[in-house]
C-alpha cells in the first residue's frame, strides 16, 4: 500500500465541470469515487480539488478502503481491429470519397462525434 504522499503525486485525471445553473464549477476525480468539490472560480476550484482528493485519500487510508491507481493513457495503443458487413463498409468508403478523406479519418470523425454525443 502506497503512502498519503505518494498517492497525492499520482497523476490522477481531474474533471471540471461548469454549473450554469447555479454557477461556478464542479471538480471531481473520476478514479476516487465520491471524492468532489466546488468553487465559485476556476483557480478556486482547482486549488480546493487538491484539498479534496488529499481529504479523500486520508479517509480511505484510513478506513483501509481500496484505492484504484490513476487509469493511464498509456496502456492504449490508439488502434484496434474491427470487422463489419461488406455493406457499411461500402457505405463509409463511399462517404469518406465524397469527403475526400481517408476512411481511417471519416471513421475517426465518426466515433469522436458519436462519443461526445454521449459524454453529456
Amino acid at each position: 500500500m502506497r503512502t498519503l504522499d505518494e498517492y497525492m503525486k499520482l497523476p490522477y485525471k481531474m474533471e471540471l465541470t461548469p454549473d450554469p445553473e447555479e454557477g461556478g464549477y464542479a471538480v471531481s476525480f473520476p478514479d476516487l469515487p465520491g471524492c468532489l468539490t466546488v468553487a465559485d472560480t476556476i483557480e478556486e476550484a482547482v486549488r480546493n480539488a487538491e484539498d479534496a482528493k488529499r481529504a479523500w485519500l486520508e479517509a480511505a487510508l484510513e478506513e483501509g478502503m481500496e484505492i484504484n491507481e490513476p487509469d493511464y493513457l498509456e496502456k492504449y495503443s490508439g488502434q484496434f481491429k474491427l470487422r463489419l458487413p461488406k455493406s457499411l463498409h461500402k457505405s463509409l468508403a463511399e462517404h469518406s470519397k465524397a469527403e475526400g478523406i481517408s476512411m481511417n479519418q471519416y471513421c475517426l470523425y465518426l466515433l469522436t462525434k458519436y462519443d461526445a454525443m454521449h459524454m453529456k
